[in-house]
């Protein structure tokens, strides 16, 4: 049986809960649709964050994503949805949502949501 689109996020014990640690995903194959054309939107959906007691199941967050395949959604409405929903499922010490949608009419556009406090030993220095 072939996978289903799917807005549940499913989610698993982080192994390490005493550790920041970040994690990082890109998602390449992102489409929604143009609110006003109906016309597809593609993007790559970058999202990095620091779990606190859970972790994203991985193909979870694909059928998710693709949940977003059909339905008309502005950049920055998706954007927000996909943290706002991580943030729900997850309660992450830190998470950032960055959409980084294709050109349209002469326009890239770039969205990036963040919620919470990125830890120090995670911020790169």
């Amino acid at each position: 049986m072939p996978s289903q689109p799917s807005t549940q996020l499913e989610v698993f014990p982080n192994p390490r809960p005493e550790r920041p640690f970040e994690i990082s995903m890109d998602c390449p194959e992102f489409t929604c649709l143009c609110p006003r054309t109906g016309q597809p939107d593609f993007a790559t959906i970058r999202i990095r964050y620091v779990p606190a007691r859970r972790c994203v199941e991985l193909k979870s967050l694909k059928l998710y994503l693709w949940s977003f395949r059909d339905q008309g959604a502005f950049h920055e409405a998706v954007t927000n949805r996909i943290c706002d929903d991580l943030v729900r499922a997850l309660r992450p010490r830190w998470i950032e949502v960055v959409g980084d949608f294709l050109v349209r009419g002469g326009i890239h556009t770039v969205v990036t949501a963040r919620h919470g406090k990125r830890p120090a030993a995670t911020d790169g220095r």
